[in-house]
């Protein structure tokens, strides 16, 4: 019952982390460069990482884990590292030089967590079946972003297409970690990913922008969120939630940072929207959960 009672707690808080650091992008955006950003949170976390990289492997040894984390070759580490550091990297600069541009925190929220229908078109193209329950996901999906993001003209605003952008480069993300995960130490391949994350963004923000160190120590507290909960104690949390719990169930939890960052966003910042992007964002939600039903078996 514990086990049971701890699989859904923790993807839930994972959820709660990662929809709050919605929020603390949006209050950075007006102050901090895209690519300036990323480079801190992320270089940030590999700190976080390396500081208790050592102390979590004790502690698995202490517990005498009898199914330890693949250690991998530092070959694989380096390709997987790198392709999906640069998928990250991408990803994270679209989404929030979409807030820079104007997309709220609550309404990124629900246009990122598109990447969940997406996955599964980028499995076909990697010779897996989509399930029939797919289709309807897929179909709410595309309305709820029409009412969300388009108003009386059919375009998109700039920092919505941005951010539909970030859904995409998300979904290569997870697919790279699904083909490369099963390989590699969880903490190992969070760290190269990261850093590679990192490095591309220091080379964006050495080429495009200009930080100030000012505006950057003036929001440092939601910097270090973003960096220390939603990058590293949320990763955490995400591997012990889905070495513990049924995949389905957890993966449809974690979905639920969209309706967190929409929650945070009104209480903290104050953002409210229309009644019909509302409404876009519960079909949205629901392709969300549709998506990860499962099927029922004859």
């Amino acid at each position: 019952m514990r086990k049971k009672l701890r699989s859904i707690i923790l993807p839930l808080l994972t959820a709660l982390i990662w929809g709050t650091a919605f929020v603390a992008q949006d209050i950075c955006a007006d102050a901090i460069p895209p690519m300036t950003f990323n480079a801190l949170r992320f270089f940030l976390a590999v700190a976080f990482l390396m500081a208790v990289r050592g102390p979590i492997r004790a502690f698995r040894r202490r517990r005498a884990d009898p199914s330890p984390a693949p250690k991998g070759s530092f070959g694989t580490l380096a390709i997987a590292g790198t392709l999906c550091g640069l998928a990250l990297g991408v990803a994270s600069f679209l989404q929030q030089a979409g807030m820079q541009a104007g997309t709220d925190a609550g309404k990124s929220g629900f246009i990122t967590a598109l990447y969940v229908v997406l996955v599964p078109i980028g499995g076909v193209i990697l010779g897996k079946r989509l399930r029939k329950l797919f289709w309807a996901g897929l179909a709410l999906a595309v309305i709820g972003l029409y009412l969300l993001c388009i108003g009386g003209s059919f375009s998109f605003a700039p920092g919505d297409l941005l951010t539909l952008g970030c859904a995409f480069a998300f979904t290569v993300q997870i697919l790279l970690i699904d083909r490369f995960a099963g390989e590699l130490d969880p903490i190992d391949f969070c760290i190269a990913e990261f850093l590679t994350a990192g490095l591309f963004s220091l080379t964006g923000m050495l080429l495009l922008e200009k930080p100030q160190g000012e505006a950057i120590l003036q929001n440092l507290l939601p910097v270090l969120y973003v960096a220390f909960f939603s990058c590293g104690i949320a990763y955490l949390l995400q591997i012990v939630a889905q070495r513990e719990g049924d995949p389905a169930i957890v993966s449809l939890l974690f979905s639920m940072e969209s309706v967190f960052s929409v929650i945070a966003s009104a209480i903290i910042l104050h953002q409210r929207m229309t009644p019909r992007e509302y409404l876009g964002c519960a079909l949205i939600l629901a392709a969300v959960v549709i998506a990860q039903l499962p099927e029922k078996r004859p």
